[in-house]
């Protein structure tokens, strides 16, 4: 089959991060129809939206340690189209307590994905003698584009949130077939002695560094998917077209972003390029808290993608790269703590946009991103 033939390790790799993306994305660009479906605000909104991110750090410090012995390609092609279904059930949930508890497991379901895909996409790098981490991020955010053109074009037509999600699971079942089927996980990058894994996959002093870097980072991704489509609705009364885009576009930037980063990481170094990306950050984040005009909102959303591309995977790879530890261990307790910003941050703006308003709860990132800036130096090789 010509496919089979084409899918090299690299390849199904890229495949898997792509599916993955696509598989929870599609939920974001319908959070304002979820949302008017409760007849809630912004505030419950965001509190429903922390199931997604309790499941997932449940999943991050108790069941990471243990995806190797259960098998990484039997873990895929289970859990990746499960929490496709488990979102298309979600969005059936009529009040916010209902949505949070369905939540839960799809976050179990995530958190498990990205342990598995990190991990592995390191191991087929070190095997293939070239940097592909930044590649493979590129296609996650290219899959999430994808679900959020998608869910834009869907919304645009009146379809249901419920029959959009119900749709994606097929879709997700077949690229899982055709894509990833010839899946078989790579080789560890060293060589280490078995240790027990623990329960609680806890942070080295490095680790902590890396965390810092990624914060910023982290939180304006969650808050683009989370709130962007919502933003463009209260802020310039926009149709699901448009208020969809905000989602598609700041995927695609970070997208192409990736796709290229890891050309420049080499020529650059890794601090020069989080840097770089950390100032489009800051300016797309501006851009967002004060633009007059829903074009340059979307702009601003574009450079936030950028800006926040390349800055996860970069300290992914540093951390895997470190022998004090298994890299597995190392990378769980770098997303299990990076993920407490991105999944459960996002969802408190919320709270904050109930009083304040969203400008204000874009604008909580500021900071962050100056203390980014500040770690920015623990990406140097040491």
């Amino acid at each position: 089959m010509f496919i089979e033939r084409y899918m090299t390790p690299p390849r199904r790799v890229f495949a898997a991060f792509a599916i993955h993306a696509f598989a929870m994305g599609n939920v974001f660009p319908r959070l304002p129809a979820v949302r008017d479906a409760m007849g809630v605000g912004e505030g419950a909104l965001g509190l429903a939206l922390i199931g997604g991110p309790v499941g997932t750090l449940l999943a991050l410090t108790f069941i990471a340690p243990h995806l190797e012995r259960f098998g990484y390609r039997r873990a895929l092609f289970l859990l990746i189209p499960l929490q496709a279904a488990l979102y298309a059930l979600a969005v059936h949930a009529p009040t916010p307590l209902l949505f949070f508890l369905a939540l839960i497991p799809t976050g179990l379901c995530v958190g498990s994905v990205e342990a598995v895909i990190n991990v592995e996409c390191d191991r087929v790098e070190h095997a293939a003698g070239f940097r592909i981490m930044n590649r493979a991020h590129a296609f996650w955010s290219f899959g999430f584009f994808g679900a959020g053109f998608f869910g834009a074009a869907l919304g645009h037509l009146g379809i249901s949130p419920q029959l959009h999600l119900a749709l994606v699971v097929p879709v997700v079942a077949a690229g899982m077939f055709l894509f990833v089927r010839g899946f078989r996980p790579a080789p560890d990058r060293y060589e280490t002695p078995p240790v027990a894994a623990p329960r609680i996959a806890l942070p080295s002093g490095p680790i902590l560094m890396l965390v810092a870097i990624t914060l910023s980072a982290m939180l304006l991704e969650g808050a683009s998917s989370d709130w962007g489509a919502i933003y463009m609705q209260s802020e310039f009364a926009s149709g699901a077209f448009i208020a969809g885009l905000a989602v598609a576009v700041a995927a695609l930037a970070q997208a192409l972003a990736r796709f290229f980063a890891d050309a420049f990481i080499t020529r650059f170094s890794p601090v020069r390029v989080a840097r770089v990306l950390l100032s489009l950050l800051l300016a797309g984040c501006l851009l967002v808290v004060f633009s007059p005009h829903w074009l340059l909102s979307l702009a601003g959303f574009g450079l936030m993608g950028v800006g926040s591309s390349a800055i996860f995977p970069m300290a992914v790879s540093a951390a895997a790269q470190r022998t004090d530890r298994p890299a597995a261990l190392n990378v769980a307790s770098l997303a299990q703590f990076s993920f407490v910003v991105f999944l459960l941050g996002p969802p408190l703006l919320g709270l904050v946009a109930e009083d304040f308003g969203l400008r204000t709860a874009y604008g909580v990132g500021l900071p962050l991103v100056a203390l980014s800036l500040v770690a920015s130096g623990a990406l140097a090789r040491r």
